[in-house]
């Protein structure tokens, strides 16, 4: 079994067309191959595949690959994917299976309070980062690729983010709203978060309020 590093948290309907789309990813990257798999989740609402056959081995490292996987056993100064949990004066907290506190001093993208830093750079909850794991003695820190990661998107061209949905259903949604030629594309940034990167000349905060009525969402802008 491979717990993946991306949660299913909503509800009902939406649970199950979560999962259905999730069987679609995970058939694509694994398929072809001698295996069989089924898809559940955990009671912290992290994603588990089960994977069965001759290519289980082959399977799970394609799928760690793609999603990332939720360890058994952290060690210190070792990199791993949590999702953003909370956030408060202290810090953010990221769940990887348990909490992990990234003090303010370690998230590293300049100055401001948490709750400044993640509206400046858009992060919406149970958004994937990933961070340096500190143990006992040290504090843990955000991993300079999601640094790098996050500041590139203030130097792009805009972007809004989602969470609470899938990838299709937010390009329905941009389309049903009549933007589809506001945006580049729609980037998967988890199961159910998503990026939104605005074509040249769209204004972020503008889309985000074209599509907020269509979507049970929390929506946060990128602006360059």
């Amino acid at each position: 079994m491979v717990v993946l590093a991306t949660k299913c948290y909503v509800e009902g309907d939406a649970r199950e067309r979560t999962l259905d789309s999730l069987r679609s990813l995970v058939a694509n990257e694994i398929g072809s191959l001698d295996v069989e798999f089924t898809v559940g989740v955990r009671h912290d609402e992290f994603v588990a595949v089960t994977v069965e056959g001759d290519d289980e081995t082959v399977a799970r490292n394609a799928l760690r690959e793609e999603w990332g996987e939720i360890p058994t056993h952290l060690d210190a100064g070792e990199t791993y994917i949590g999702t953003l949990e909370s956030w408060d004066d202290d810090g953010f907290v990221l769940d990887v299976g348990e909490e992990i506190r990234i003090p303010t001093d370690e998230i590293g993208l300049g100055r401001g309070s948490p709750s400044q830093i993640r509206e400046r750079f858009g992060l919406v909850q149970h958004q994937r980062l990933k961070f340096v794991y500190g143990g006992d003695d040290e504090p843990s820190r955000l991993a300079d690729e999601t640094r790098d990661q996050l500041y590139d998107w203030r130097r792009g061209v805009g972007r809004v983010n989602v969470n609470s949905a899938t990838r299709g259903e937010v390009r329905a949604t941009v389309n049903r709203a009549g933007h589809a030629n506001d945006i580049v594309t729609v980037e998967r940034l988890g199961l159910l978060e998503q990026s939104i990167i605005c074509a040249e000349g769209t204004d972020p905060p503008g889309l985000l309020a074209s599509i907020g009525s269509y979507l049970p969402s929390e929506l946060r802008c990128v602006i360059p």
